[in-house]
């Protein structure tokens, strides 16, 4: 799994409040949903903000949703060793981690919250020792179709890629300490916080 070496809570098995828990799963399962729903409810957890190459969406706000770079500008931040993981995603558009500030909150001991996709799970494994791994999933492949196709921001095409992407992503469940099926959003955040050793009177 992993995040076999978490440091955890030897009583109850949970991450200590103050580590890095890194949300991953496919395509279309609502990790941004997740992670809004804690932005709105739990503020006392700090989400990371990434990096991409993939246009704004409506309502997107470039420093709250994303930092929107072209590519030039996310070469620069390969290159100066600024993200702690990227990776392209659905074959197209690029995503990372900004590396300061996940490294700035974690020395602050607060508890920090990473969505990102399945490559950059992986990379964060190996580059941040420690870490607690959630896969989100959804509750069953017809209702993440469903979602993707209900989504109507992607072609047909991209959905198809995405799709493909979805059923790959899925298989690596196991890989994870512990998943969360996204079946209502406020119980699959609540789930999520509870897991990162927090309640809701503490995370407030």
């Amino acid at each position: 799994m992993f995040g076999a070496d978490a440091t955890t809570d030897s009583g109850s098995g949970l991450p200590v409040p103050g580590r890095l828990t890194v949300l991953a799963g496919p395509t279309a399962v609502g990790k941004g949903t997740v992670a809004a729903d804690i932005r709105r409810r739990y503020p006392a957890i700090w989400l990371s903000v990434s990096v991409t190459t993939r246009p704004p969406r409506p309502g997107e706000v470039d420093g709250v949703h994303y930092h929107f770079r072209d590519e030039a500008g996310f070469d620069d931040l390969v290159a100066a060793g600024e993200l702690l993981e990227w990776a392209v995603v659905h074959g197209r558009h690029r995503y990372g981690t900004p590396r300061r500030p996940v490294e700035d909150v974690l020395a602050q001991g607060r508890p920090a919250l990473l969505e990102i996709d399945l490559q950059g799970a992986r990379q964060v494994r190996v580059n941040m020792q420690g870490a607690f791994f959630v896969f989100l999933k959804p509750p069953s492949l017809d209702e993440l179709v469903r979602r993707l196709v209900g989504r109507g921001t992607e072609s047909s095409e991209e959905r198809e890629r995405r799709l493909r992407t979805a059923e790959v992503e899925m298989a690596a469940e196991a890989e994870f300490d512990v998943s969360i099926v996204n079946d209502d959003v406020r119980r699959a955040t609540d789930e999520l916080v509870s897991w990162m050793g927090l309640t809701p009177a503490e995370s407030h």
